[in-house]
């Protein structure tokens, strides 16, 4: 709605409030006030007036979705769910129990949870007495149903959605509203075997999806607040310090260096000592290397971070997947919740959108949160947390890059048999045998037209991808049988009636293994 129209809405409320104030107050107040009344109701109708001329015409409506959001095409669907189903069967494999939350909490529930991003936390009008926002992710509201729940351990998955004003950069599947799936592992255990398990879980997944060369890099909390006390940050600093590196994968290292002088209070010589580590990474070697630092050595802090870090990688080459894991001290994650390990998975080759190659980057990310739980609960009881959550959008823009391309084909329906018939009035026939099919639980559709032509019925299977076709036809029907099509060979061949449903179940048994072989 435009301002000019919310001008006149609330004029004209007013005014109706003042004519019934008018009515009500005329017997008991002097003569005076009612002539004050009037001469407002009649300032405010001569405002409405010269805002909406009676003969003006109404605003131009522009037809759009909201910033930042969009609307998904059956093609973008059918990739989307296949994603899902890929993750989740992952997430079940390493025996994930599924939930869900509100897509909207009570603001103080979001309220300090994400540092400098709490900006981006959508807030909602006041409805009824309760302040909320709409979920910014998912962890901070797995923490409160924890903590509600009085629940100590739990390894659970959840896909859906969450919201953020952030600026959206569409190509490279950054939006204001989209999916997030998590992962995560709450309960008291030894350090780093449930952290290692959920790099393996990220590891798994982007195998599975298959969308290109990545690695997932490593770091810890405890690490990067060593180095700044090293470095001579001061300790209510770590915070606003720990976010601006976090931004070192979007901007330069002079960039984040003024920002940190400049906004954040740290000294220049500070910086530049924070930018000698920052640009480091590798393997346990440069574990062992940081160890004997002469500044990192005497902090303990420092020591407990990368005593963690070597005992993940050594859990994550148990696990298989060392070769893929990168060390890597500029990963700060500025969410204020971490508390321990933290990593990300990041692309590692660019992707084809159009003519022009764009850079993916983070395609899933997460670490350990031991605070977050006890936050809610009134007895302050923590219960340790860590947990991954993979950013699907960049998946699908990935794919729908390739889909646009013409490099992946996709099927947007699953039906497997088309009835069809060659002549006219045989729409009860057909109607009996889809409801035979259905029935059998075989996904079967049929033309809504009475009488429709034999090869627009033929030309949808094609472009539908339906493989089997049913066709009946006068004489079939007195020979009592139908003509089964193979629509991709294009052979047909007769079947008797009542056998149709066995061989449409052997056929469809039979093209299922050869698509299981091809993936």
């Amino acid at each position: 709605m435009s301002f000019r129209a919310i001008s006149l809405v609330k004029i004209h409320k007013t005014v109706l409030r003042l004519h019934n104030i008018n009515r009500v107050l005329t017997k008991t107040i002097t003569t005076s006030a009612c002539c004050k009344i009037k001469e407002e109701v009649a300032k405010l109708l001569a405002l409405k007036a010269q805002l909406a001329p009676e003969d003006a015409a109404p605003q131009k409506f522009i037809l759009k979705t909201p910033k930042g959001t969009r609307d998904y095409t059956p093609q973008q669907m059918t990739i989307r769910n296949e994603v899902l189903q890929k993750i989740i069967t992952v997430f079940k494999r390493h025996g994930a129990e599924c939930i869900d939350t509100p897509v909207f909490e009570l603001k103080e529930v979001l309220t300090g949870k994400y540092g400098e991003d709490s900006k981006l936390i959508y807030d909602l009008k006041d409805q009824g007495g309760e302040i909320l926002s709409l979920r910014y992710d998912l962890t901070v509201p797995l923490a409160r149903y924890l903590a509600m729940s009085k629940i100590n351990t739990l390894k659970r998955y959840h896909i859906a959605k969450v919201y953020r004003r952030d600026n959206p950069a569409m190509t490279r599947g950054r939006y204001r509203e989209f999916y997030q799936c998590d992962f995560d592992i709450a309960g008291q255990y030894d350090p780093m075997v449930p952290d290692a398990e959920c790099l393996r879980v990220v590891s798994e997944i982007l195998d599975t999806l298959d969308i290109g060369r990545y690695v997932l890099k490593v770091n810890h909390r405890r690490l990067l607040d060593g180095m700044f006390e090293a470095c001579g940050v001061p300790a209510d600093n770590f915070r606003a310090t720990c976010s601006t590196v976090d931004k070192l994968d979007k901007l330069s290292w002079d960039e984040v260096r003024t920002e940190m002088i400049n906004e954040k209070g740290v000294t220049p010589e500070a910086a530049d000592k924070i930018g000698e580590y920052v640009r480091l990474n590798g393997g346990t070697e440069l574990v062992d290397k940081l160890l004997k630092d002469e500044k990192l050595s005497k902090t303990k802090a420092a020591v407990e971070g990368l005593d963690g870090i070597k005992l993940l990688l050594h859990y994550c080459e148990l696990f298989g997947i060392k070769d893929k894991i990168l060390f890597d001290l500029s990963l700060a994650r500025g969410l204020d919740y971490y508390t321990g390990v933290i990593y990300e998975a990041v692309l590692t080759q660019p992707i084809k959108v159009g003519n022009e190659d764009q850079t993916v980057g983070s395609i899933a990310g997460g670490g350990r949160y031991d605070n977050l739980v006890g936050m809610f609960d009134s007895k302050k009881k923590q219960v340790p947390c860590v947990g991954v959550s993979v950013g699907v959008e960049r998946v699908f823009s990935v794919l729908e890059a390739r889909a646009a391309a013409g490099a992946l084909r996709v099927r947007t329906s699953d039906v497997d048999v088309y009835v069809a018939s060659a002549q006219k009035n045989f729409l009860d026939e057909r109607m009996k045998i889809c409801a035979e099919l259905w029935s059998a639980g075989i996904k079967t559709e049929q033309s809504y037209k009475k009488n429709p032509k034999m090869l627009n019925q033929l030309q949808h299977c094609e472009e539908a991808g339906i493989p089997l076709c049913v066709v009946l036809g006068e004489d079939e029907l007195r020979r009592g049988v139908v003509k089964v099509r193979d629509v991709g060979a294009r052979r047909e061949q007769d079947v008797p009636r009542d056998k149709l449903v066995d061989e449409l179940t052997a056929r469809i048994a039979n093209l299922n293994t050869q698509l299981d072989g091809n993936k």
